[in-house]
């Protein structure tokens, strides 16, 4: 069977070439962009060299820990089609162990883990120059590697048992927001770092723990076989690799004996959102809420103000003369009370559409949480990636949790006021169709608009304070400020939603009238 499969695997390789032209190009610029990260490994690894052994371990445990990350959440979020995906292989009557292994075996032979491969020699060649044992740094890169290989394997299998919509836009849509978020700080901070051919203090600590962990283990043998402390990381690779591999039997067993959910004649039908988000009211109004937030210009023009009103707030001070560091910290609390202010009139877009929720029963807390999905998945993307930003402009990345703390307050803060306010004070906003610019003559909504705002920032004061002791007295208060910040977020946000939920239950009928009325 392993034998088959492998000249299976190789003709899928081979008629990856054929096809149209269109997708002829787009394997060829596939594998021109992996060939060109290869040569860009090999190159870095050669100037890595010359920066010393510490620096050298601290890129190689880093790069190794966020590619063994990486692989797994390509894997799972990214849309792949498994080419050997063990459910093909269940009318043949084969084992799971077999079919297991031979699918393991037979995925070496693809073109992502062949550059995989080529990743660790150039890292074997980086520590074998730098003295390290040739034996473990070849156990190293095995691992390094057998472990992306089992991590891509799971990964594909969990998708394909919990998530079989996976190959939607949609989801691919959540995939490149989770490597905005992932990846955009880690750049952010990397490129900030101070080296002067040292590791500075702030990676030191992340190495050991990441050296210790699956992630990083393996990546970690060769600079400890230079020292001899080489037992902990084998260990723990061994292990990791072990373990997986027992995960992945398990996981063939399931395929194997699992019928799969009728899902694919679902997504051709065209149902979008609605087939990537839970069969649940709340996920229905997410649903929904998520292709108005994506389509409906008056949802992407109130986008669209949040990094404006931000801009707009910093060059005034920039003007008067305030140090360019502060300034760098005012964009994004700023951002984060927007954010969550954006949803405090969410029910009035509507329009009409809102019998659909209050004919079918919709419980109230399951709109209100439905109605925030978008707001929070656009929200912390956003700043995810403003946040590291405005830290790396500042200098000081002790403040981080401050800042994420005052952020998270002011956000859910934010969410859940608003949560309140749209079912309690809706005013008019333009109806579907028209320019987001044109709004209707109102007598009343303004105090509503000030209350979120007010609230939040009001609620968020402990936050804000302890932020601002991290920033000018004492960084070690900025724990407190990320810890309080999380806490009270939270809290205002569970009973935003569910007071809301309450008062929406209650008022069905005027709000009805409401709609139908502006």
């Amino acid at each position: 069977m392993a034998a088959h499969l492998l000249r299976l695997r190789l003709d899928l390789l081979v008629g990856a070439l054929r096809g149209d032209t269109r997708h002829r190009v787009r394997v060829l610029v596939g594998v021109a962009l992996l060939i060109l990260v290869v040569v860009g490994v090999f190159l870095g690894t050669s100037r890595l060299q010359a920066a010393g052994v510490d620096v050298s371990a601290a890129v190689t445990v880093v790069a190794g820990s966020a590619l063994t990350l990486g692989v797994f959440v390509a894997a799972f979020m990214g849309g792949i089609d498994d080419q050997l995906d063990p459910r093909r292989f269940a009318v043949f009557g084969f084992s799971p162990f077999s079919v297991a292994l031979s699918t393991l075996a037979a995925g070496i032979i693809s073109v992502p883990v062949l550059a995989l491969i080529a990743v660790g020699i150039a890292v074997a060649r980086l520590w074998i120059r730098l003295g390290a044992s040739v034996p473990f740094t070849v156990l190293a890169v095995v691992l390094g590697v057998i472990t992306c290989l089992l991590v891509a394997k799971v990964a594909l299998a969990l998708a394909g048992l919990v998530l079989p919509g996976r190959r939607s836009r949609e989801l691919t849509g959540v995939f490149l927001v989770a490597v905005l978020v992932l990846v955009i700080p880690v750049v952010l901070f990397f490129a900030s770092l101070q080296w002067h051919g040292q590791v500075p203090s702030a990676l030191r600590e992340a190495v050991d723990v990441l050296a210790v962990t699956p992630l990083g283990a393996a990546w970690a043998i060769p600079p400890a076989s230079l020292t001899g402390a080489v037992a902990l990381p084998i260990a723990i690779a061994a292990a990791t690799v072990l373990g997986l591999g027992c995960l992945w039997v398990w996981l063939v067993h399931l395929l194997l004996t699992t019928a799969e959910r009728p899902t694919a004649t679902r997504e051709r039908g065209g149902l979008g959102w609605f087939a990537l988000t839970p069969s649940t009211p709340g996920g229905g109004v997410a649903a929904r809420s998520l292709i108005y937030w994506l389509r409906d210009p008056r949802y992407v023009v109130n986008l669209a103000i949040v990094p404006v009103v931000a801009v707009l707030v910093v060059v005034p001070l920039l003007i008067v003369g305030v140090p360019t560091a502060y300034v760098a910290l005012v964009p994004a609390p700023l951002m984060a009370l927007f954010f969550g202010w954006l949803a405090h009139n969410d029910l009035a877009y509507d329009s009409t559409a809102l019998w659909m929720h209050v004919a079918s029963a919709v419980r109230g807390a399951s709109d209100r949480i439905g109605r925030l999905v978008p707001v929070l998945l656009i929200g912390v993307a956003s700043l995810a990636v403003v946040v590291p930003l405005s830290v790396s402009l500042h200098g000081r990345w002790a403040i981080l949790p401050a800042m994420v703390g005052a952020c998270a307050s002011l956000f859910l803060c934010g969410a859940g006021l608003s949560s309140l306010s749209s079912v309690m004070s809706p005013y008019a906003v333009s109806r579907p169709g028209d320019s987001p610019f044109q709004q209707p003559q109102r007598t009343h909504g303004g105090l509503s608009q000030g209350v979120v705002l007010v609230g939040a920032l009001l609620l968020s004061a402990p936050v804000l304070w302890w932020a601002w002791r991290a920033v000018a007295i004492d960084a070690a208060d900025a724990w407190p400020a990320l810890w309080s910040g999380l806490s009270i977020g939270l809290v205002v946000l569970i009973i935003g939603v569910f007071a809301g939920g309450a008062v929406f239950e209650r008022r069905g009928g005027r709000l009805m009238e409401f709609v139908e009325s502006t």
